[in-house]
């Protein structure tokens, strides 16, 4: 019969395990603080879920009811005329992915210079990212007015296309900050096995580090989507709303979040009805987006 030789390891684990289990003062009261703290979690998790689904299911309730095919082919009227939110849905999907397409490449080549040229200049690099970090927690309504005194008033106008900006604004600090953690978790023998074989560093970068870390890259872009899309401050400084159909980016073109705005505190039933239809819109929008990432980046880990 052979016997196996027990390790400390294996020694210390039953003498732990004693040791809580044990029935002196401190051993109770370890025992206390865990289910106390785990009951406190349990119970914040709770609150937390509670919260959520009590504002989907006011949501639902309330703007269940507008979703008919005219909130969706007619554009906004005046109150008793039956209007829909086909202007607003077609502005804000016009002015987010105007945003997407101007912030997300700047966001991309910032977040590539923050995580693959940290040894050329520390202080820039270190200036870059602390600009970076304001930007993600300026308060939105800052960088509206700041659209409004750069692009609006020079012009004399509102448009779809200064709003387009605002968001894009948005949208950049997002990206650049998912892009730098993404990048900085190739692993660095990726990197050396590239330049061993004689690619320059821009391919390096382009078809090894990016080609590596595109999903969490496309989640953060997806995140900044998310973000942008019920923004309703920047919007009333620069694109500011517009009751017919307007396209062109060079003028006031409609959006949801404008318009759900101005809705909601109207003295009009039909329009606080299509404010809270319009609502759960955003909400149904940014839902699938969080879901869609959350999906992804499960199936990856994988």
């Amino acid at each position: 019969m052979t016997t196996h030789p027990t390790t400390p390891a294996a020694q210390a684990a039953p003498c732990a395990g004693a040791r809580w289990q044990g029935n002196s003062v401190s051993d109770i009261r370890r025992r206390m603080v865990d289910r106390v703290a785990t009951a406190l979690c349990w119970a914040a998790t709770v609150l937390v879920l509670l919260m959520l689904f009590s504002i989907l299911f006011v949501l639902v309730r309330n703007g269940v009811g507008g979703l008919r095919w005219v909130t969706f082919v007619h554009v906004t009227l005046p109150p008793g005329q039956a209007g829909g939110l086909a202007n607003a849905i077609v502005g804000s999907l016009i002015q987010t992915g105007l945003a997407v397409l101007i912030g997300a490449p700047v966001g991309l080549l910032v977040g590539i210079y923050l995580a693959e040229f940290t040894a050329t200049d520390g202080k820039l690099i270190n200036f870059v990212r602390f600009v970076s970090d304001l930007l993600l927690s300026a308060p939105s309504i800052l960088v509206g007015l700041f659209i409004y005194m750069i692009v609006v008033v020079p012009s004399g106008h509102f448009s779809g296309l200064a709003g387009a900006l605002a968001l894009s604004m948005l949208v950049v600090p997002v990206v650049v900050r998912t892009t730098e953690d993404m990048l900085r978790l190739v692993p660095l023998a990726m990197r050396e096995a590239a330049i061993a074989l004689g690619a320059p560093r821009w391919r390096m970068i382009l078809f090894v580090c990016l080609r590596a870390a595109r999903e969490g890259v496309a989640t953060g872009i997806l995140l900044a989507l998310a973000r942008v899309s019920g923004e309703t401050a920047p919007l009333l400084f620069t694109s500011l709303g517009n009751m017919n159909w307007s396209m062109a980016p060079g003028k006031p073109m409609a959006s949801l979040p404008v318009t759900i705005y101005q809705y909601a505190g109207a003295a009009y039933a039909d329009w606080t009805a299509l404010a809270w239809t319009g609502a759960l819109l955003i909400t149904a929008a940014i839902l699938m987006i969080n879901i869609t990432v959350r999906l992804g980046l499960g199936r990856n880990r994988k």
